[in-house]
């Protein structure tokens, strides 16, 4: 079976080829008493000379929607792969709950869903066989895999498609499984880089109203350069330029989000 779907969805160490397996914890043994979630200091990302992420300094909420606003190039996908542990940074530190996402890479990881912006899927199998696998592949005991498999279809209305082969699929379904792999181990933080790049209108409004009924239960994390879109969906925003945070702001306090944008750029 090839790697490419485990690699970009940060099932592999950056530095090895060996799919992260192992028991998914149960919510109750993975929940973490403390509201902030995810917590960034001086978190820092050099690629050679050129520096994807400088410094950066951050706390996000358990069970908020927390957006990452900026053009291409400002390091949102970076920040959400050094959180998937899909790369390491060059310096700084990040903690998921109360472990390092460095140092303790392999358990973090079980708490993390990933859907990167151009999810690959194995686009021969079909959705419900794709979705067995991801589901071994994250971890999740043998004998909760099917039951996993059915909440996630349940959930993102997939079962109607589950016998479909995924590379039939619309865009709008692609995206659908795509999530679905990312919940099937009901994870802490669900990360969605720019997740409504190539949807049309409905497909848009489908996932806006699927990203809030999905917080509470879950921490999701989202990147995206469209205002409107952050505007409706999230409920805090950070801007992010040429690596660096330049600001973090509740939207409810953000009468104008792209005022506020246009006076940070």
């Amino acid at each position: 079976m090839p790697l490419q779907a485990a690699r970009a969805f940060g099932l592999l160490a950056p530095s090895g080829h060996t799919p992260v397996i192992s028991d998914a914890p149960t919510r109750k043994e993975h929940r973490t008493a403390s509201p902030i979630v995810l917590r960034a200091e001086k978190l820092t990302k050099r690629y050679g000379r050129f520096t994807a992420l400088d410094s950066l300094d951050l706390e996000i909420n358990a069970g908020e929607v927390f957006a990452l606003l900026g053009p291409n190039g400002s390091g949102k996908t970076t920040f959400l792969r050094l959180i998937s542990g899909y790369a390491l940074p060059s310096a700084g530190k990040l903690f998921i709950g109360e472990r390092d996402a460095i140092t303790e890479s392999h358990s973090v990881r079980g708490r993390i869903g990933y859907v990167p912006e151009s999810a690959p899927l194995y686009r021969d199998m079909r959705v419900e066989e794709f979705l067995l696998f991801m589901a071994r592949l994250r971890g999740v005991r043998e004998v909760d895999v099917g039951d996993a498999v059915q909440r996630v279809a349940k959930q993102l209305a997939l079962l109607p498609v589950l016998n479909r082969v995924t590379g039939t699929l619309s865009r709008g379904y692609r995206q659908r499984t795509a999530l679905a792999q990312a919940l099937v181990h009901d994870p802490d933080v669900l990360l969605l880089d720019e997740p409504t790049n190539g949807l049309d209108p409905r497909q848009i409004i489908e996932l806006r109203s699927i990203i809030k009924d999905l917080k509470g239960r879950h921490t999701v994390i989202m990147s995206s350069h469209i205002l409107s879109e952050v505007a409706r969906t999230a409920e805090r925003v950070a801007i992010l330029l040429d690596g660096k945070l330049l600001g973090v702001r509740a939207v409810s306090d953000t009468p104008d989000l792209e005022d506020w944008f246009l006076s940070l750029t």
